[in-house]
């Protein structure tokens, strides 16, 4: 379990717990982008990109990545780190803690200039690579090498919800600092 910084904060933190228990948890049999099976699904593109959640989700996210020294952008694989930059970027403005985003394709782009990663000057930033969910921490690293080819320097990894399956040793093994806002206790569910 985690707790935010400020009451406000964790207000909204409560607020999205209650949306994602009751919206964005699927139970049934499923196989993740890891290729793990388990028996639920937690679908938080649901709620990155609804109205209700989204500003919330960007307050969270700034919240966990405002003490990360010297970071000016956040972002990572698109597509389900897209949404939740975007809403830091906002959030990050009304703040007055200004973060740019990025967007990290899964391949560069085989046309115009043939980037891999978008948005924000990365090249000797320091950056923060953002996550809907994560088993492996894979999708995470594989944004964190292509940041690296362009010049940037990862620094941490924040997810919305961490699954608690390995993710968390994967990225700190590579370096890198380990950031959630939920973990699977506070949703009332185990480890697969």
């Amino acid at each position: 379990m985690t707790v935010a910084s400020t009451p406000e904060i964790e207000s909204d933190r409560q607020a999205l717990i209650a949306l994602i228990k009751d919206e964005a948890v699927f139970h049934g049999d499923f196989t993740l982008s890891s290729g793990k099976k388990a028996t639920y699904y937690v679908d938080m593109r649901k709620l990155t990109l609804d109205h209700r959640a989204a500003p919330a989700i960007g307050r969270i996210m700034l919240d966990l990545v405002r003490d990360v020294e010297g970071v000016v952008a956040v972002g990572g694989l698109t597509l389900g780190a897209d949404p939740i930059a975007n809403a830091v970027m906002h959030e990050s403005v009304h703040a007055h803690h200004p973060l740019d985003a990025f967007v990290v394709r899964k391949e560069p782009k085989d046309h115009g200039r043939g980037r891999q990663v978008e948005g924000a000057d990365v090249a000797g930033k320091r950056v923060v690579v953002l996550e809907d969910t994560s088993t492996t921490g894979q999708s995470a690293l594989k944004a964190v090498e292509a940041l690296r080819r362009e010049g940037a320097e990862p620094v941490a990894v924040a997810v919305i919800v961490d699954r608690k399956t390995g993710a968390q040793a994967a990225v700190e093994a590579a370096g890198l600092q380990w950031l959630a806002a939920i973990d699977l206790n506070d949703l009332g569910l185990a480890p697969q």
